[in-house]
């Protein structure tokens, strides 16, 4: 498969292209890295990514900027930091996404666990991660073609728990090539409108 990799530079995208690599050809694209530039937030930027890679069989979004802080400081402006970046960023995606992927090719996006299990500081996060998993579930059964959608939803990476560990006590962490399976998963299976957990 010919396969997109937003976010390719991250923990996650590093894992996601380590593992699929092998078997496909991966395009990588970020904000700041990777063969096409792109800023999900902006739909004509999107669009432009997807004439620069031409036609391909699966996407693949690792990427997605929320804000962590109090609900008590928590203004429309910093609450919109994650619905313009994480949420519209990836719906963007799929928007334009819908009318150039080849038939039967998939989308995958990312979440996260603080859509069932919040965190202090976290709220920003739960609402687009939440958002993000009715998305899916909403455009898998109205996609054409035949294509597909998922979400893979992990657990803190124990590669970020030097950072965020304090946050995120009595998690369980997960590896970031755990949660890279779980992309496979979803790119080489057949399912759709899911979204998969990935804890440790």
């Amino acid at each position: 498969m010919k396969i997109l990799l937003i976010g390719a530079n991250g923990t996650i995208g590093q894992a996601v292209h380590q593992e699929l690599a092998a078997r496909h050809d991966i395009i990588t694209a970020g904000r700041n890295s990777g063969d096409i530039r792109v800023d999900l937030k902006d739909f004509a930027s999107v669009q432009a990514m997807y004439a620069q890679a031409g036609a391909v069989d699966a996407v693949i979004s690792a990427a997605g900027n929320v804000h962590f802080g109090t609900l008590a400081d928590m203004s429309p402006e910093l609450m919109g930091i994650g619905l313009a970046d994480k949420l519209m960023g990836q719906v963007n995606l799929v928007l334009a996404g819908q009318h150039l992927l080849n038939d039967g090719g998939s989308f995958t996006l990312i979440t996260g666990v603080l859509t069932h299990d919040p965190i202090v500081y976290g709220s920003n996060a739960s609402l687009v991660n939440g958002g993000l998993e009715s998305f899916v579930r909403a455009a898998a059964i109205e996609l054409p073609r035949g294509l597909r959608i998922n979400a893979i939803s992990p657990s803190v990476l124990i590669e970020s728990l030097p950072s965020y560990g304090p946050y995120f006590r009595g998690f369980e962490p997960v590896a970031a090539a755990k949660v890279a399976r779980a992309f496979s998963k979803s790119v080489e299976g057949q399912q759709t409108g899911q979204v998969y957990n990935v804890v440790g």
